[in-house]
């Protein structure tokens, strides 16, 4: 992976992780719930989620480049119109509102990680967005399993640090992001629509 396109996805990745999604909420939920060093354990199970997905994408992507040569200008395509898509998606929902549920157990490490891992791997849509924002980077002339493990090394740490900065100042974030959610769910929506226009011909 050549370090231009290496930085870009780092900013793409950043971005992304920012952007409120179910580990985000569950990692500011749990620390202001639990403190930050307990939500660690959540953090590290849906870490350990989006490289099993990352893993799963990069599967069949390779599968795909092997078996059709066309198939990543297609990927790069399809995954450009699908960010697109998401991104009008984020613009038009409402703001977060993080009610944590009367009945949430007592906060166990295991529990949380199991929670933390759940929550990454047991949503469908993440899988098809790996499946349209990996290929916009991939080098085909490259390693696919060195690019997979960069790609999956940085995803998954840029993610736990924001969570885990997230965690740290939940009581402080939880307010503002309850009161201005929709605006910043504009701002991510535009930046989704943004990168679904700009990366599939770079």
């Amino acid at each position: 992976m050549a370090l231009h396109s290496w930085l870009i996805y780092l900013v793409a990745v950043i971005g992304l992780s920012v952007t409120p999604g179910p580990n985000t909420l569950l990692a500011l939920t749990h620390g202001a719930l639990h403190g930050h060093r307990k939500a660690l354990c959540t953090i590290a199970g849906g870490a350990v989620g989006f490289v099993a997905l990352i893993a799963l994408s990069m599967l069949g992507i390779s599968a795909l480049l092997k078996a059709w040569g066309p198939a990543l200008t297609v990927l790069k395509w399809g995954g450009g119109a699908y960010l697109i898509w998401l991104g009008i998606q984020l613009w038009r929902s409402p703001g977060v509102q993080l009610q944590p549920p009367p009945d949430m157990p007592k906060a166990r490490g295991a529990r949380m990680f199991g929670q933390g891992f759940l929550s990454a791997i047991s949503n469908p849509k993440a899988l098809l967005f790996y499946g349209a924002f990996l290929p916009q980077f991939i080098d085909p002339a490259r390693s696919l399993l060195t690019q997979f493990a960069i790609m999956a090394a940085t995803f998954a740490l840029v993610e736990f640090l924001v969570e885990y900065v997230l965690a740290r100042l939940a009581h402080r974030v939880r307010p503002w992001l309850e009161r201005a959610g929709r605006r910043f769910n504009k701002v991510c929506g535009g930046l989704f629509a943004a990168m679904g226009a700009a990366l599939p011909g770079s």
